[in-house]
C-alpha cells in the first residue's frame, strides 16, 4: 500500500517561512523521483519543486531562491522549505512520487501517486 501524507501547512502573514512535509510508505523511497504541486482556487496545478534520486533539482521560476526541495531517503520524507511566503503562494501544496530512477519533472505523467494535499494561506 502505498501512502503520502503532507503536512505543515498553516494561515501566515507576508514574509513569514513554512516547512512542508511528506512522509511517505510502500515505495523504494530512494530510487523515486519526488514533486511538490500546488493549486490555487481558480487556477490549474501547477509544478513547484522536484527532485530526483540523486538530489538533482528543478524548480518553477516563481519560488526560485525562496523554496527548497529537500529528501530525507534514511526516514524516507520529502520537505518543502518555503521562505518569505507571498500571497499568491496561497494553494494547496501536495506531494507526488513518480518512478524508480525518474528524472525531477513537472509532468503530472511523471508521478504515479498523489497525497491529499496540505493548505497554505499567506495573507498580507
Amino acid at each position: 500500500q502505498v501512502t503520502l501524507v503532507e503536512s505543515g501547512g498553516g494561515s501566515v502573514q507576508v514574509g513569514a517561512s513554512l516547512t512542508l512535509s511528506c512522509v511517505t510508505s510502500g515505495i523504494r523511497y530512494d530510487t523515486y523521483s519526488m514533486a511538490w504541486f500546488r493549486q490555487a482556487p481558480g487556477k490549474e496545478r501547477e509544478g513547484v519543486a522536484s527532485i530526483d534520486h540523486e538530489g538533482e533539482t528543478i524548480y518553477a521560476d516563481s519560488v526560485k531562491g525562496r523554496f527548497t526541495i529537500d529528501r530525507d531517503n534514511a526516514k524516507k520524507i520529502l520537505t518543502l522549505q518555503m521562505n518569505n511566503l507571498q500571497s499568491n503562494d496561497t494553494a494547496i501544496y501536495s506531494c507526488a512520487a513518480g518512478y524508480p530512477y525518474g528524472i525531477a519533472t513537472f509532468s503530472p505523467k511523471g508521478f504515479r501517486w498523489w497525497g491529499q494535499g496540505t493548505q497554505v494561506t499567506v495573507s498580507s
